[in-house]
C-alpha cells in the first residue's frame, strides 16, 4: 500500500508524465513537464526508488556542494502536485524523471498505484520523436490512445503502431489493462535540428495538453524562445544551400500532404485558443495569442527584425546526403 502522508484531497486529477530518453526527441516533453512544475511551483510528495529502476553506468548520479557539503542527486523519478485555479480548478500530477534501465513493468505498477491512490482520471504522457518536418511550418503533435472509446469521445487517433517502443508507450498499454483512460501526445522534432532544447516543440506539446485537459498554461517566455529558435535556424539553413534545399523540399511535401486538411475545424481550434488567452491571465496576454508555429496575432506581435539574434542559436543542422540517410531513427514512435 502507498502511503500519501501530506498530500490533500485532489480535484479532479489528472497525471501528465515525461521522461528523459529515446522518447524525448530535443527535450520537448520533459521540458514539457519541467515548465508546468516550475510555473505552478509544483510539490515534489514522492521519488521512486533509483536502486530499482536504473543502472547507473547508463544514468550516473551527479555530485555538487552544498555550503561546502558534498551531495549527491540520483538518478529517478519524482512526483510533484500543482492545482490550477480558475472557474473550474483542478489538480495535475506531474512526473517527471528518465526512461528507466530495467523493471519496467514494475515501474509503471508503481505510477499506477500512486495514480489510484490519488484518485488519477486521466493519464497523458508526452513524447517527441525525430521527424521529416521542417522547422518552418507548425510542429505536428498527434494524440493516440488504446482506447476506441476514448479515441471517439476526444478525438484521438486508435493507435495501431507495432514495433519497438519505449516507455511512453509501456506505460500507457499498462494504464489500458489497468482500466485507466491514458493518452499519448506525441511531437515531431525536425530530425536535421534535434539538439536540445526544442521551445517550439514544448510549446506545441502545451497547447495539446491544453486543448485536451481544458485548463490554460501559463506560457511563460516559450513564445519568444520559440520564435527566436525559428529565427536562428533559418540563419543557419540560410547559410548552407544544401540544407536550405532540403528544407525546401520537406516544406513542399508537408504543404502537398496536409492540403486537403486545412479544414475549418483546425481553424476553430485555434480560434477557440485564442478566446481563451484574449483576456489575459494567466497563460496569456490581452490582444496576442502565441500558437504553435511561433507566431504571434494581435497587437505588439513579434517581429525578427527586432531581435535578429534571437535568443538562442541551434548548432549547425548536419548536411544529409540523402533523404533515406536522414531517416529519423524513431520515426514511427507516433504511434505508440
Amino acid at each position: 500500500m502507498i502511503e500519501l502522508e501530506g498530500v490533500p484531497e485532489l480535484i479532479d486529477p489528472v497525471m501528465v508524465a515525461a521522461f528523459e530518453g529515446w522518447n524525448d526527441a530535443g527535450d520537448a516533453a520533459s521540458t514539457a513537464v519541467a515548465h508546468l512544475d516550475r510555473e505552478w511551483k509544483g510539490e515534489v510528495f514522492a521519488a521512486l526508488d533509483a536502486e530499482d529502476y536504473y543502472d547507473f553506468q547508463v544514468n550516473r548520479p551527479t555530485v555538487w556542494l552544498d555550503g561546502g557539503v558534498r551531495k549527491i542527486t540520483w538518478p529517478t523519478t519524482r512526483l510533484s502536485v500543482v492545482r490550477v485555479g480558475g472557474d473550474k480548478p483542478r489538480d495535475l500530477v506531474l512526473v517527471r524523471g528518465i526512461e528507466p534501465s530495467m523493471r519496467w513493468r514494475s515501474f509503471c505498477n508503481e505510477l499506477l498505484g500512486f495514480a489510484h491512490e490519488l484518485g488519477v482520471e486521466l493519464v497523458v504522457v508526452l513524447g517527441a520523436l525525430l521527424g521529416d518536418t521542417p522547422h518552418t511550418r507548425p510542429v505536428p503533435v498527434s494524440g493516440v490512445t488504446s482506447d476506441p472509446d476514448l479515441a471517439q469521445r476526444m478525438d484521438l487517433e486508435e493507435t495501431k503502431y507495432e514495433g519497438p517502443t519505449g516507455i511512453v508507450g509501456i506505460l500507457q498499454e499498462a494504464c489500458t489493462h489497468a482500466g485507466v483512460p491514458a493518452v499519448s501526445l506525441w511531437a515531431a522534432v525536425p530530425h536535421y535540428v534535434s539538439q536540445p532544447p526544442n521551445p517550439k516543440a514544448t510549446l506545441a506539446l502545451l497547447n495539446r495538453l491544453e486543448d485536451l485537459i481544458d485548463v490554460r498554461i501559463p506560457l511563460g517566455e516559450l513564445p519568444e524562445d520559440a520564435r527566436a529558435w525559428q529565427v536562428g535556424v533559418d540563419q543557419l539553413a540560410a547559410e548552407d544551400s544544401e540544407v536550405a534545399e532540403y528544407v525546401q523540399t520537406l516544406e513542399e511535401a508537408r504543404d502537398t500532404a496536409e492540403l486537403p486538411e486545412a479544414s475549418g475545424e483546425a481553424i476553430a481550434r485555434e480560434f477557440e485558443r485564442y478566446l481563451r488567452r484574449r483576456d489575459g491571465g494567466p497563460g496569456g496576454s490581452a490582444g496576442g495569442h502565441a500558437t504553435a508555429d511561433g507566431g504571434d496575432t494581435g497587437p505588439g506581435a513579434w517581429n525578427p527584425k527586432d531581435n535578429p539574434g534571437g535568443r538562442t542559436r541551434p548548432p549547425k543542422p548536419p548536411r544529409p546526403e540523402t533523404e533515406a540517410e536522414a531517416e529519423p531513427e524513431d520515426e514511427d514512435s507516433s504511434d505508440d
